[in-house]
């Protein structure tokens, strides 16, 4: 009767052989495959470099054009405002500073600073309006307007946002937060609870709320809706109407959108 072979040791070694090619035949691709994309992206930012300097006006000068650049450059990876704070000793921004200052000189950079000082001033004379909590638009709007230090600034949102990231460094408190699918600065180093954000979500859609409203609409029970309300209205970010049958909490930045 016949009896089947057993598996040699020279089929083991065979086997173990095999992988050892694999794995070799698989670094090398992942190898090529990195220098070529190394390749591509360090063409990518020589033809940006170019880019930048043949439109450097325009860059400097339109907001619009200013964002769609800096998206351009977010999407290779690079940080336009990135080493802001590492010029050279000698000042002449070329050994160190930010990438827009090397690329387009350091009024750019400055620009970017200049504007965060006036977010700043506008976040603060503000701030017992709106309890810290102002949305990118209205701020854009005021810069424009010339209401902080010296005239207006041609501005995009873009640039904002930008300026006010800018500041995270300096530990300034200040960051960008998304409320009701509207981008708002937020300018008090308190975070807002999940309730918080809630009501003000839904003041964003409503304009107001009132108690009840939650009641209803949130499923809440009377003491967590007015314990919210009147956390909100303690710290400025929600003003009261007590004219009405029962009092409605209305957001600044909304009454502020009705009255532009």
């Amino acid at each position: 009767m016949a009896t089947r072979r057993g598996v040699g040791l020279g089929a083991f070694q065979n086997r173990t052989s095999l992988s050892t090619q694999y794995a070799s035949h698989g670094a090398n691709l992942r190898s090529t495959h990195l220098t070529s994309l190394q390749t591509q992206l360090s063409v990518f930012q020589s033809l940006l470099h170019t880019f930048a300097l043949e439109h450097a006006s325009t860059i400097k000068s339109n907001p619009t054009f200013r964002a769609e650049f800096a998206r351009m450059c977010n999407a290779i990876g690079v940080d336009p405002l990135a080493g802001s704070n590492n010029r050279s000793a000698k000042g002449k921004g070329k050994e160190g500073g930010s990438w827009w200052a090397q690329m387009l000189g350091g009024d750019v950079n400055d620009f970017y600073f200049e504007l965060a000082v006036r977010v700043v001033a506008v976040c603060r004379a503000t701030r017992g309006e709106n309890g810290g909590l102002l949305a990118v638009d209205e701020v854009r709007e005021r810069v424009q307007r010339g209401r902080a230090v010296g005239g207006g600034m041609e501005v995009s949102d873009d640039d904002i946002v930008r300026a006010v990231k800018s500041l995270k460094p300096l530990g300034s408190g200040f960051a960008i937060i998304e409320v009701g699918g509207r981008v708002m600065i937020r300018s008090i180093p308190k975070e807002l609870s999940t309730d918080q954000s809630a009501v003000l979500e839904a003041i964003q859609v409503l304009g107001y709320v009132t108690v009840s409203m939650l009641q209803d609409n949130l499923n809440w029970e009377r003491p967590r809706a007015e314990t919210v309300c009147k956390d909100l209205l303690a710290d400025s970010l929600v003003w009261i109407d007590e004219q009405c049958e029962e009092t409605e909490y209305w957001s600044p930045t909304f009454i502020h959108d009705m009255e532009g």
